[in-house]
């Protein structure tokens, strides 16, 4: 099976990586605001590197593209993180945002509060309806806050459900009513923790899902939380020189003997699948069960040691997951699928459309 690193020479590696080169001009008009009605009709771009070819397809004419003994691994993760606004008492007019990112315990949060510099320890944050919040303590100097929550009446659980929002990506404006708050999860999200929804993975229907093991592809589930590393940019102009924040992973033993037994190609569904993938590995091919945190920040130079194919989505430009694709397929081959998209006005970030690198 041939493995790959994309068609980086060696002075294109390491410390000589600039920032600079991972950008490119998106239009906000190319932004994806909302998903499309049925999941499985966005596009699909598909860049074939053996071939150094493009096609356009539709994401339900992905099973095409995978061949009995395939593995299929996807991130199982729910998104469970909140966004809520509220003020200090006896500030009705100030507006204090605040981005709940996981659940500690019954009515214990971590997350991050805007203006951070405003909230120190011991700071109360009202939200209505007798629902509070005090900061215990800082986690980190960008805002990063753990909160107690308590509420007059119900439960606190219930009280942040009613107040909150989808957590959605800054880039997408148009906020998604409660009934469509099932749109920003996967179809097979089951395990809960996650600040940002694996969106390769909104593409996926079930009975594309049940297509696809019917021509005999086996599908692993395995786990990372997305957690603010996922907001969080490159600001490093060496590009070597950022670090990832770590996230919650995990890899079932069922997950690791369905992968290590893949007499196919192992298709990794998002760049959170993939760095799973890569983190648990323990030889070409082979991976570990793991039960802890990853991270790996996956940048061009790396030698893939599990993942041979990835569905992912058309990601912004600087950003942690332009370099990981750019790492797979190369920085030529991407730049010019993302220009190829731009010209065939694909929709672009968590609500866009999709590419499946082969």
């Amino acid at each position: 099976m041939r493995r790959s690193t994309g068609d980086w020479t060696p002075t294109d590696a390491g410390p000589a990586l600039r920032l600079s080169d991972f950008d490119y001009a998106l239009p906000a008009e190319r932004i994806a605001q909302t998903p499309l009605p049925r999941r499985d009709h966005s596009r699909l771009l598909v860049l074939d590197r053996s071939a150094e070819s493009i096609a356009h397809r539709r994401f339900f004419d992905l099973p095409l593209y995978l061949r009995p003994g395939d593995v299929l691994v996807l991130n199982d993760t729910r998104v469970t993180a909140q966004r809520l606004f509220g003020s200090r008492p006896g500030r009705p007019g100030e507006r204090v945002e605040t981005f709940l990112t996981h659940r500690v315990a019954d009515g214990l949060w971590r997350g991050l509060v805007r203006p951070g510099r405003k909230m120190p320890p011991g700071t109360e944050i009202e939200f209505g309806d007798g629902l509070r919040a005090e900061v215990l303590e800082r986690t980190d100097d960008r805002g990063g806050r753990l909160l107690r929550f308590t509420a007059e009446t119900g439960s606190v659980e219930d009280g942040i459900a009613a107040h909150g929002d989808a957590p959605l990506p800054p880039y997408i404006t148009q906020p998604l009513s409660h009934a469509g708050r099932e749109r920003y999860q996967t179809v097979y999200a089951t395990r809960e923790g996650s600040a940002a929804a694996p969106t390769a993975g909104l593409h996926f229907t079930q009975a594309l899902l049940a297509r696809i093991e019917a021509q005999g592809v086996r599908i692993a589930r395995v786990t990372l939380h997305v957690g603010l590393g996922t907001f969080r940019p490159i600001e490093t102009e060496d590009v070597a020189a950022h670090a990832m924040h770590p996230e919650r992973v995990t890899v079932s033993a069922e997950a690791a003997e369905a992968i290590n037994g893949a007499t196919g190609r192992i298709v990794a569904v998002g760049t959170t699948s993939a760095r799973t993938l890569e983190s648990a590995a323990v030889a070409d091919r082979r991976i570990a069960p793991m039960d802890g945190e990853t991270g790996l920040y996956i940048t061009p130079g790396h030698r893939f040691q599990v993942v041979d194919a990835l569905i992912t989505n058309f990601h912004m430009p600087r950003s942690t997951l332009l370099v990981l694709v750019s790492a797979l397929a190369g920085r030529d081959a991407i730049r010019r699928a993302y220009d190829e998209a731009l010209r065939e006005n694909y929709r672009f970030l968590s609500f866009g459309d999709a590419m499946l690198i082969i």
